[in-house]
């Protein structure tokens, strides 16, 4: 199965995208996309995540709050995560991690809000969204102190370096490849496409960012994930039934709460 394992819906009805869900469910399901897990960034969006999960038995959602919101109000508890992620449409914790190219002055916050995520996914049992830029080092140590490696989690949208990669690999971590893979000063990534083994690889779009090529200069959504397992599978020398049907497995097998037709 076709699967965008990391979107954000609710920011596609935001004017500056002007769409409908209905409507990026439609495409989607058009393009082969048979599920999609969306993902919060903040309390605020927290509601419209969990919402349009219940709404749309292909929808997912996890719960969280990313790095660059952790300045905006009091350092999230676990004990608010362990709510959230009770319900039953909620296959994730995060997004979390850390961002020291944005938000650098918070960065104490953002080490513990990460730490708190991490513990927080296993209390619930449930895996782990992580996002990371420029903080290779500590992303790893906080991981290796606080990730519990019977649920694992996702490094999403990964641009870092191969041995990050396979760090996280051995921590029981997948790694996620977005439509960056497209772009043609992405060689390094490609190169990371390479290493990552077939059965720790996941497909996303971020949408409503990072639209692959050909689609650069419009709104990201989760129809366009195709291209990415078709640039994936390139850079493999794979087929793209190959990587579909690998990806839709692991995301399986890492969100085993998502109920998957």
């Amino acid at each position: 199965m076709l699967i965008d394992s990391h979107c954000h819906l609710d920011y596609l009805e935001d004017p500056r995208h002007g769409m409908s869900v209905g409507d990026v469910l439609a495409r989607a399901r058009d393009a082969g996309v048979g599920h999609m897990l969306t993902v919060a960034v903040d309390r605020g969006n927290i509601p419209k995540v969990i919402a349009h999960a219940r709404q749309y038995p292909q929808v997912s959602a996890s719960v969280g709050i990313h790095p660059g919101a952790c300045g905006d109000g009091p350092l999230v508890q676990e004990s608010e995560l362990f709510l959230l992620a009770a319900d039953p449409n909620v296959v994730a914790i995060g997004e979390t991690g850390l961002d020291y190219h944005y938000g650098l002055e918070h960065a104490e916050l953002q080490r513990s809000s990460f730490a708190v995520h991490l513990r927080a996914g296993s209390a619930a049992e449930l895996p782990v969204i992580v996002h990371t830029r420029e903080a290779v080092q500590d992303t790893l140590d906080i991981m290796s102190t606080h990730a519990d490696p019977r649920f694992g989690g996702v490094m999403h949208c990964f641009t870092e370096s191969i041995e990050m990669a396979l760090a996280a690999i051995e921590m029981n971590f997948f790694v996620s490849f977005s439509g960056i893979v497209t772009f043609r000063n992405a060689d390094a990534l490609r190169s990371v496409v390479k290493a990552v083994p077939l059965d720790r690889l996941l497909v996303e779009t971020d949408a409503p960012y990072l639209a692959p090529v050909p689609f650069r200069g419009r709104s990201n959504e989760p129809a366009f994930v195709a291209r990415v397992a078709e640039a994936v599978a390139e850079i493999k020398g794979l087929s793209p039934e190959s990587v579909i049907e690998a990806s839709g497995a692991n995301f399986a097998r890492l969100f085993t709460r998502a109920r998957l037709g």
